[in-house]
């Protein structure tokens, strides 16, 4: 803004030089006031999203018992700790395959993994389960959901203050390649009688 008010007096000030000003005004305000809004308004779609499917998950997946039949090499779907309700998904768990109920009472069995140390036939561990009775991971939680729509957020406000200011540039390059173009033309006019006598120049 100064220095749109330093070029209006000023008898020197081209055209180009107030429209650059105006450019890097726009490009302010757009940093400033447009991308915190774009930020905020993508983090709370996000959020809103997520929320919903964190409650179809929580609704639709289920904290099942389940007992150890054997041990089973190779990677597997999610089991639970029987002392804690919090899933680690890591690969350092112990493959077994056991057999639980689903909700139509049909027995079910498959290869799952524990954090339990007690993997032995008889143990019983917990799973998570989807409606039909199949192995699910762990629903996510509010909490986590509306971490990653901050994140969401963020990432939309910085993306957008990153184009503007290279749009602007874009713009202000434009600017000068046409200034440039003007002054190269202009030369060629009057360059080949440049400090000659009586030539008027």
């Amino acid at each position: 803004m100064s220095g749109i008010r330093r070029w209006r007096g000023n008898p020197v000030c081209r055209p180009t030089d107030r429209h650059e000003a105006w450019v890097a005004l726009a490009a302010l305000l757009m940093i400033f006031l447009g991308a915190p809004v774009l930020g905020w308004l993508g983090g709370s779609l996000t959020d809103d999203a997520l929320q919903q499917s964190v409650r179809a998950q929580q609704a639709q997946r289920h904290l099942t018992p389940a007992v150890v039949v054997r041990k089973a090499s190779g990677t597997s779907r999610f089991a639970q700790d029987p002392e804690s309700a919090v899933v680690t998904e890591d690969s350092s768990r112990t493959s077994v395959v056991a057999g639980w109920r689903a909700p139509d009472g049909t027995e079910r069995t498959g290869k799952v993994s524990t954090t339990s140390a007690v993997t032995e036939p008889g143990t019983r561990i917990r799973i998570w389960t989807d409606e039909r009775g199949l192995p699910a991971t762990r629903p996510m939680d509010p909490a986590t959901a509306r971490t990653h729509a901050v994140l969401a957020g963020v990432g939309t406000a910085l993306v957008a203050a990153g184009l503007t200011e290279t749009a602007r540039r874009l713009v202000v390059w434009r600017m000068m390649q046409r200034r440039y173009t003007r002054l190269d033309r202009a030369w060629a006019e009057v360059g080949p009688d440049w400090g000659r006598t009586g030539t008027g120049s």
